[in-house]
């Protein structure tokens, strides 16, 4: 069990390593003007970063938090702290689609948002990190 908790840490690093990066590359990419060489050099950076570290990332750590929820038994489905990290879960794992559908419209050239915009998205990943980790370290209720 421990092997698997600490491979879910491991993946949950991962994850938000790639989810705190992401939408910082699109507050730069945003922030492109006329530069064809530019947009495609961070087209290729997003491209990698989400489909070869952030989703494997992701992937992984929900497979390994389910295989932790299943070691445990009965006895997690008790735990109230768990209910709420589960949802604030499902949000991430929304947001990490929204960063994917993103990647794909600046590939497309088709981006109408400004770098403010990407900045207050990029502190999403933040808040959700806080509230998981209290959650599952204190484990409040």
């Amino acid at each position: 069990m421990l092997w698997i908790k600490a491979l879910h840490v491991i993946a949950m690093v991962t994850w938000f390593a790639g989810l705190f990066y992401l939408p910082r590359l699109f507050v730069y990419h945003a922030m492109l003007e006329n530069d064809p060489a530019g947009h495609e050099r961070f087209c290729t950076m997003e491209r990698k970063l989400y489909r070869a570290i952030t989703t494997p990332g992701g992937v992984v750590t929900v497979a390994s938090g389910i295989a932790l929820m299943v070691g445990y038994g009965e006895a997690a489905l008790t735990w109230g702290w768990l209910h709420v990290k589960l949802v604030l879960v499902g949000v991430l794992i929304g947001y990490h689609v929204w960063c994917g559908l993103l990647v794909g419209v600046f590939a497309r050239g088709e981006n109408r948002r400004g770098h403010v915009w990407y900045r207050l998205f990029n502190e999403a990943p933040t808040v959700l990190l806080i509230a998981i980790v209290v959650l599952a370290v204190v484990r409040p209720f």
